[in-house]
């Protein structure tokens, strides 16, 4: 049974056959071509055996071994990679076919090459997924025919095999890189201009040319008879928080990806760089219950709890309670911290509802109130209207632009930090802020 299961006819055996049939039609007006018919049959089936020997003569013809991260990355292209070998003594003709996860959606997935006797072969091919959990893979399915091309054999690897889905891996490696090497501007990151010092001291040293004359301390220099300075160095340990809204309106999608995963990307990303530069960071998800709270803590270690928590965050397209947020974050975070809001408001009502919340979680803490632009929206505006539906497409979709406009002009109004962003933009928006924040001594 497991033979019979393993043996495909080749697509080429039935223009073999075809061949023949049309020798049977044409011997009817050609009598002498019948006798060369039966012998084209005969040679037909003397290789179909002849192939079925080759084929199956070796045990392990093919060896093939898929090759999967621990992890992969939501939203970025993830290189996974295929190795073949064979053990056919001849060339070998193959076809590939991964059973991809369902949520990629993909049944056409094939590749084909010809392989050499002991020969590595690698193959590589890269996905693309657009949300969180746990991913299946099929079968690896190998068809490895001979030169002759008229049977295949199938060969079958790794079957069931789960590789989880986390928030964007590639894009906090990306983004911690360029922290530590002070490369930030090359993502566009805006280098930010220092206020004044900051009040955390770190050791006097000796003047040497190019100190600021305001940091020489005049006592140190009495007693050592040369000129001394002050260092500072930015406050550190400072708690920093993001704060997600996982409510229906961030179920809202932008290329394949939820605003709620450009959030979750994005808290992961920042969080990173907040832990380099040694501040710390913790985690808060909410909607009508308060869903994760992650304490802010300055170990590089924490960043897998917050990766892990970040991994399970789900919507359940409810209506959220700020009130409640407020509650939690007035018992639980008891030193002043940076809290980077990530919600939407469609409609300046909505944000007038939530504003009381707002300006009372504002008080104690700063806040960073991050939304979203509508990126739908200002496509439409840029296109040029030629009817009367496209005036009122055009008009309505600048209305929504506006109100998103007066929205960050209301919170600003109250002192209140905001970053309006483009969806794929957010991260770098984000990293912007705390820079500027950090920079400015506010917190």
């Amino acid at each position: 049974m497991a033979f019979l299961r393993s043996l495909y006819i080749h697509n080429s055996f039935f223009w073999y056959l075809a061949m023949l049939s049309a020798c049977f039609v044409i011997s009817f007006w050609v009598p002498l071509l019948y006798p060369v018919a039966w012998l084209l049959v005969y040679l037909l089936l003397a290789l179909f055996f002849f192939d079925l020997y080759w084929l199956y003569s070796t045990k392990n013809g093919i060896k093939a071994h898929r090759n999967l991260p621990k992890k992969l990355s939501n939203s970025d292209e993830n290189k996974l990679s295929i190795h073949l070998s064979s053990q056919f003594p001849f060339r070998t003709l193959v076809s590939i076919i991964d059973e991809l996860p369902v949520q990629f959606q993909k049944r056409d997935f094939e590749h084909h090459t010809d392989l050499q006797k002991g020969e590595p072969y690698l193959f590589e091919y890269s996905l693309r997924p657009v949300e969180r959990g746990g991913y299946v893979f099929g079968n690896l399915i190998v068809f490895a025919s001979s030169p002759l091309r008229i049977i295949k054999r199938k060969f079958t690897f790794q079957k069931d095999q789960m590789v989880p889905v986390y928030p964007s891996i590639i894009q906090m490696q990306q983004y911690d890189f360029l922290a530590t090497s002070n490369r930030l501007t090359e993502f566009g990151l805006k280098k930010i201009r220092k206020i004044g010092h900051t009040q955390e001291f770190e050791q006097i040293k000796e003047y040497i040319k190019g100190d600021d004359v305001r940091t020489i301390n005049w006592k140190a220099t009495a007693k050592r008879n040369q000129l001394m300075v002050n260092q500072y160095q930015d406050e550190r340990s400072q708690p920093i928080y993001s704060v997600i809204d996982t409510g229906r309106v961030m179920k809202m999608p932008f290329r394949g990806l939820s605003l709620l995963d450009y959030a979750i990307n994005s808290a992961l990303a920042f969080s990173n760089v907040a832990l380099k530069r040694n501040d710390k960071t913790g985690l808060l998800t909410f909607s009508k219950t308060i869903e994760t709270f992650v304490h802010a803590v300055q170990k590089i270690t924490h960043l897998n709890t917050i990766m892990e928590s970040l991994y399970n965050v789900a919507t359940d397209y409810s209506d959220s309670d700020f009130g409640l947020l407020y509650a939690h974050v007035k018992r639980k975070v008891n030193q002043r911290s940076l809290l980077l809001l990530y919600t939407n408001f469609e409609h300046i009502s909505g944000l007038k509802r939530q504003l009381p919340y707002i300006l009372a979680m504002a008080k104690k803490h700063v806040l960073v109130v991050i939304f979203f632009e509508n990126t739908e929206l200002e496509s439409l505006i840029a296109e040029d209207a030629e009817n009367l539906q496209a005036i009122y497409h055009k008009t309505i979709a600048e209305k929504f632009s506006l109100e998103k406009r007066l929205m960050q002009k209301e919170l600003q109004k109250y002192g209140i930090q905001t970053i309006l962003t483009k969806p794929e933009e957010l991260t770098v928006n984000t990293i912007n802020k705390y820079l500027e924040i950090k920079a400015r001594g506010i917190i």
